[in-house]
């Protein structure tokens, strides 16, 4: 097998026995890095602070991702002008924060028969906050509900 030294070094091809003496003689642990390689590849570090290295990297990568939610927002077909508003400001506060925005459109009873209505509010929706939001999915019908995806524009 190929081995690596504590260093990065090249110390050469030698049997498993010289390479586990050669590690146990540095006080190091003899890790296989690449076993399908030829011939294997061997490298002689200490195996628990790498592993403490590769719990503390990953650590590190979880507190910087964001974790993005879909946030949704429910209107009738008959939300006056004043409640539109205020749910268009929501819509904006969810955008701004990175978060996505479900706009649904809530019908019942005979209201179902007024779908051009909820496509207008949905419309009004978009227009409202085009400056901050791209549309990632169209407005779709599901049953009695009419709704549309909104995301944040990259900065």
């Amino acid at each position: 097998m190929r081995v690596i030294g504590a260093e990065g070094q090249q110390v050469g091809i030698l049997s498993t026995d010289e390479a586990l003496a050669l590690a146990a003689e540095q006080g190091l642990d003899l890790v296989e890095v690449a076993p399908n390689a030829e011939p294997p590849v061997c490298r002689v570090m200490d195996y628990g602070k790498y592993k403490y290295e590769q719990q503390k990297k990953q650590q590190e990568a979880r507190k910087k991702q964001t974790v993005v939610q879909i946030k949704e927002i429910k209107v009738r077909p008959k939300t006056d002008e004043h409640d539109f508003n205020t749910k268009v400001k929501h819509i904006r506060r969810f955008l701004e924060e990175g978060d996505r925005c479900k706009v649904t459109v809530f019908f019942r009873g005979r209201e179902i028969v007024h779908k051009d209505r909820g496509e207008m509010i949905l419309s009004r929706v978009v227009q409202a906050v085009e400056d901050i939001a791209k549309v990632e999915q169209e407005p779709r019908a599901e049953g009695r509900t009419l709704f549309l995806l909104l995301a944040p524009k990259a900065k």
